[in-house]
C-alpha cells in the first residue's frame, strides 16, 4: 500500500525522520560554504523551525530543497547584515575621537613650545639632534655625514638635549 495523500510534513513521525536525514548534511553545507563565524547550526535550527511553521505547505518531496534554499539565505542574509555592522564600525570609530579636548590643546601648546625652544638651538646642535632623534642615526653615521668626529657629534646632541630640558622645564 502506499503513501497516504494526506501524509505531510507536520506528523511528527515524519518531521523527525526529515529533521535527522538532513540536519548534520544542512550543517556541513553551511559550514563548507561559509565557515564558522556566521553560526551555521543556528541558521540549520532556523531552518527546520521555518519548516514547521511552513509543514501543511511543504511536501515532504520538496523538504530537502525548501530546507538548503531556506538556510542559504539566512547565512546569506546573516553575511550581508555582518558587511554592514562592520562597515559601521569603520565609519563610527572613525569618527570618534577619545582624547580629552584639554589634553590636545595641551598637545598643541607643548609642540609650539618645543618647536621655539628647538629655533633656539645652534644649527649644528639642532642637525644632529634632529638626525639622531627623528631619523633614528646612530652618531657614527651622523658624524660621517656631518664629516666630524663621534666625539662632536655627541657633544652636540647631549648640549642640545641640555639646552631643551631647561627650555621646557616647566612642562
Amino acid at each position: 500500500m502506499g503513501k497516504s495523500l494526506k501524509e505531510n510534513v507536520c506528523e511528527e513521525r515524519l518531521f523527525g525522520k526529515i529533521y535527522k536525514d538532513y540536519a548534520t548534511h544542512l550543517y556541513n553545507f553551511l559550514y563548507y560554504k561559509f565557515g564558522d563565524q556566521l553560526q551555521p547550526q543556528d541558521k540549520v535550527q532556523e531552518a527546520f523551525i521555518k519548516l514547521w511553521k511552513k509543514c501543511k505547505e511543504v511536501p515532504p518531496s520538496k523538504a530537502k530543497s525548501f530546507l538548503f534554499t531556506v538556510a542559504n539565505n539566512l547565512m546569506l542574509n546573516e553575511f550581508k547584515h555582518q558587511k554592514i555592522v562592520l562597515k559601521y564600525q569603520e565609519v563610527h570609530t572613525s569618527k570618534i575621537n577619545n582624547q580629552d579636548p584639554q589634553f590636545l590643546i595641551e598637545e598643541k601648546e607643548y609642540l609650539i613650545k618645543f618647536q621655539h625652544a628647538l629655533s633656539k638651538l645652534t644649527e649644528s646642535q639642532r642637525v644632529a639632534f634632529m638626525m639622531n632623534r627623528t631619523e633614528g642615526k646612530k652618531h657614527k653615521e651622523i658624524a660621517d655625514i656631518l664629516g666630524v668626529s663621534t666625539k662632536a657629534v655627541e657633544k652636540r646632541i647631549y648640549s642640545a638635549l641640555k639646552k631643551l630640558r631647561e627650555d621646557l622645564k616647566e612642562i
